[in-house]
Order: C-alpha cells, then sequence, then structure tokens
C-alpha cells in the first residue's frame, strides 16, 4: 500500500533550510556591522555612498580604544563577576534542581510556577530595593555585591532549566548504581551530573551571559571601577561612532569564544541509548 504524502512537505523541505539561513543572518548582521564600523575608515560608513563591504579595512580605532587603557579593568572586573555568578550558580542552583525534579508531579509544578513568578516582577522594581540593603550591608563597589545581585536574577532561571534537564534521566540510572554500592552523593556526581551535562552547560551559559552584559546592578552598585556594558554606556557621548564601535566589539569577543567553548556541550540526545532492556 503507497504512503500517502503530505502535499506540504516538499515546500517544508525547502523553506525551512531558508528560513534557518535567513534567521541566522538577522541574528549575526549587528555583530557583524559593530566590527565593520569599528575596522571602517569614516569614508567608507559615513560618506555620500557608504558600503556593507570594507575593502581597506584600517586598526587605528582599535589602537586609539587600547591605547587609552580604560576598558582593561572593566573588562576584567566583568569576566570576575560573571565567572563567579555562573560558578555559584550552578553549585546551588543544579542540586536544589535536582530536588525538585524528584517531587511528586504536583508539588513540583507548584514550585516551578513559583520559580517563573519571580522573574515576573519588573527588574528595576526589585533593583532599587536590592540595591538600597546592599548599601547598608557595604556591598556597593564590591564583586561580592555583583555576583550576589546577579545570583537574584538568575537562580530561578537556572534552576527552571535543570529542572526540565534532571526530569529526562531516568531513575532507573539511579537505582542501579545504588545497588552496585553507589552512595546518594556518589551517583548524583557520577550518574546524574554527567548525564546532565548538556543541560548545565546551556544553564552556565545563559547566566554566564546574563551577568556578562548585566546593566541595573552594574550602575546602582558601582561607583569607582565599571564593568565593561557601563564603561561601553559611558563611552556613547565619548570619542567617534568608529570608537564606540570597537568598545561595543570589545564586549561582544568575550561573548563569541565563550559560545565557542561552550558549544560542544550543546549535543541533542545526550541520554540517547542511557537505558536499554
Amino acid at each position: 500500500m503507497a504512503v500517502r504524502r503530505d502535499p506540504l512537505d516538499r515546500p517544508l523541505k525547502v523553506l525551512l533550510p531558508l528560513w534557518v539561513v535567513v534567521s541566522v543572518l538577522i541574528v549575526l548582521f549587528p555583530v557583524y556591522l559593530v566590527f565593520m564600523v569599528s575596522v571602517a575608515p569614516g569614508s567608507a560608513m559615513f560618506g555620500e555612498r557608504p558600503s556593507l563591504f570594507i575593502t581597506e579595512p584600517t586598526l587605528r580605532f582599535w589602537e586609539t580604544v587600547i591605547e587609552r587603557g580604560d576598558l582593561w579593568g572593566p573588562l576584567v572586573k566583568s569576566l570576575v563577576v560573571a565567572s563567579f555568578t555562573t560558578l555559584a550558580a550552578i553549585v546551588i542552583a543544579a542540586p536544589a534542581a535536582y530536588v525538585i525534579s524528584r517531587m511528586p508531579p504536583a508539588t513540583r509544578y507548584t514550585v516551578v510556577v513559583g520559580l517563573l513568578i519571580t522573574r515576573m516582577f519588573p527588574e528595576f522594581a526589585t533593583g532599587v530595593s536590592v540595591a538600597t540593603h546592599f548599601a547598608g550591608l557595604g556591598l556597593v563597589d564590591t564583586y561580592a555585591g555583583l555576583v550576589l545581585a546577579h545570583l537574584i536574577g538568575s537562580l530561578p532561571f537556572i534552576a527552571w532549566i535543570l529542572v526540565g534537564t534532571f526530569e529526562t534521566i531516568p531513575r532507573d540510572l539511579e537505582e542501579a548504581a545504588q545497588i552496585d554500592g553507589a552512595s546518594r552523593f556518589g551517583t548524583l556526581m557520577k550518574v546524574v551530573f554527567p548525564l546532565a551535562a548538556a543541560g548545565i552547560a546551556v544553564a552556565s551559559l545563559f547566566v554566564w551571559l546574563y551577568s556578562w552584559n548585566e546593566f541595573l546592578y552594574a550602575r546602582l552598585l558601582t561607583t569607582n571601577e565599571n564593568t565593561l556594558p557601563l564603561q561601553v554606556f559611558q563611552s556613547i557621548d565619548r570619542g567617534s561612532k568608529q570608537q564606540m564601535a570597537t568598545v561595543a566589539a570589545v564586549l561582544t569577543l568575550p561573548i563569541l569564544m565563550v559560545v565557542y567553548f561552550v558549544q560542544k556541550h550543546l549535543k541533542p540526545g545526550a541520554l540517547a541509548g542511557a537505558v536499554k532492556g
């Protein structure tokens, strides 16, 4: 008996790759534009006939920004804060998300909804209150203050992601490990967390990007040394358009590097074949 094909199959096979390509181009175009402006002579981009392709690139704007020397402190501060925020978020949220994922369905649903509700409040409304309390605790202009502030926004989101990750791990694997003599902690470290590596990598990436790009708490809790996003904001009123694009490119480069190194963990089907028979 011949299999009847859906008449939409062939158009979808053509349109889906085209849609993916167009979507990728739309996402990458602003990044390309930033880097292009940072190496473009003024006449190439802002002359009578602007071009999207640079035939005579120049690095003088990069040299000017680097020689100015006001980016290294903010760059280091943003890297340290984003890295420690990500590490602390994983250490706190991963065990908590595992526990939530093993709760009865009704309880688990209530907890997950509660996590999502905490992200529905405008960040500015909570940010002012947090900054006021942190000022009383002496956490203004400190790395610890920014890390704790960033955890407020990232912990509910990363826990929500990881609950879904741990739910996909069969409990049979944990029971088999415990039958073989593994302790509860050993089962988590040797069985559960390795299988959840893809989800943990995704959650870590989101937290790192959130912390790296975060502006509100950096503005409220910083009076001396800026983070890099705050430095980019303050540089808007200084220098030429090319110099501003160069500073924005410096902000973007670490993001591209982190995504490149993390993407090897972002593999679908990480649990395929984990349980057989």
